[in-house]
């Protein structure tokens, strides 16, 4: 084989690589979400939450900019969540549970004022 054609065999393997290994974690990723129990109740929390923000907010107990406040402080635990599963083979450990309800908790007494 020529040098052009080694080249070019080692960036069809290489590509077909990366492909597959992106296509593997997307699919590990979009797994966790549904099936991790732990994972799952921090994230119905976040859910539940998020609708209680709204709720405050359409009654006027909420003024837009704690609404806003009060969302990105979730969307910060949603993403720590994410963060421990990626660490932890796609779950979350009871102790990292435990952390981000009391996050959540914070959260829920600031709705609720």
């Amino acid at each position: 084989m020529s040098k052009i054609a080694n080249k070019l065999m080692s960036v069809v393997i290489l590509s077909t690589l990366a492909a597959a290994s992106i296509g593997s974690a997307m699919a590990a990723d979009g797994k966790w979400a549904k099936e991790h129990p732990r994972r799952h109740e921090v994230n119905e929390r976040l859910e539940n939450q998020n609708k209680r923000i709204h709720q405050e907010r359409k009654e006027g107990e909420l003024t837009k900019g704690q609404a806003a406040k009060l969302h990105k402080e979730d969307h910060q635990i949603r993403q720590e969540e994410r963060d421990m599963a990626k660490q932890n083979g796609g779950h979350i450990t009871k102790q990292e549970q435990k952390t981000l309800n009391q996050q959540e908790n914070a959260v829920s007494r600031q709705i609720g004022q």
